[in-house]
C-alpha cells in the first residue's frame, strides 16, 4: 500500500560520491592556494589520480557508475537540451545526456590541466612559458566547465523538481 510519498532509489553508490566530492574538494584547494607550491600540486596530484580511478570504475563500477550508461553522441545531448529549453526534455534517473558529456569533459580537462602542471616543473619542460600557458588556459577553460556544470545541475534540478546535490550526497532519487 503506498501513502503517496514516491519511493527513491540508490543510484550514486558510495565510491562515485566520494570521488565527486573528493574531487571537488581537490579542485577548491587548487584554485584557493593558486600561488602554492605543496598543496597547490598535492591537490592537482590528487585530482588527477581521482581522474584515473572514475576511468576504471567507469568500466567496472556498478550500473550507473558506467560510462555505458550515460555516454551518448554530442548530437543526441544537443537534442536532449534543446528539448530541455523547451520544457520537453526527460528526466533521466543517472546522468542525463549533456550531463554525461560533461563528466568526460570536465575529467579531460581536469586530467589535462593536471599533466600540464606536472611538465611544468619537470627538468624536460622548466620555464618552458607554453606549457606554463597550457596549464593557465586549461585551468581557465576548466573553471568555465564547472560553472557550466553548476548552471546545469541547478537548471535540471529546478527543471524536474529533484535536489540533485542532496542526490549527490545520499546516493538516492525519485524513483
Amino acid at each position: 500500500m503506498s501513502d503517496g510519498t514516491p519511493r527513491e532509489v540508490t543510484v550514486w553508490d558510495p565510491l562515485v560520491r566520494l570521488f565527486h566530492w573528493s574531487l571537488v574538494s581537490a579542485m577548491a584547494i587548487v584554485w584557493l592556494d593558486e600561488d602554492g607550491e605543496i598543496l597547490h600540486r598535492v591537490a592537482g596530484y590528487a585530482a588527477l589520480g581521482l581522474v584515473g580511478f572514475r576511468l576504471i570504475w567507469g568500466l567496472i563500477g556498478p550500473r550507473h557508475a558506467r560510462f555505458i550508461d550515460f555516454l551518448q553522441p554530442p548530437g543526441f545531448a544537443l537534442r536532449y537540451l534543446i528539448a530541455e529549453f523547451q520544457g520537453r526534455g526527460r528526466r533521466y534517473l543517472g546522468h542525463n545526456p549533456a550531463g554525461g558529456i560533461m563528466v568526460v569533459v570536465l575529467m579531460a580537462l581536469i586530467a589535462a590541466t593536471a599533466v600540464t602542471g606536472w611538465m611544468s616543473v619537470t627538468d624536460a619542460f622548466f620555464g618552458d612559458y607554453s606549457v606554463i600557458e597550457a596549464h593557465k588556459i586549461l585551468s581557465n577553460v576548466l573553471l568555465g566547465c564547472i560553472g557550466l556544470h553548476l548552471a546545469g545541475v541547478a537548471f535540471a534540478s529546478l527543471r524536474h523538481g529533484e535536489n540533485l546535490v542532496r542526490a549527490m550526497v545520499t546516493g538516492r532519487k525519485r524513483g
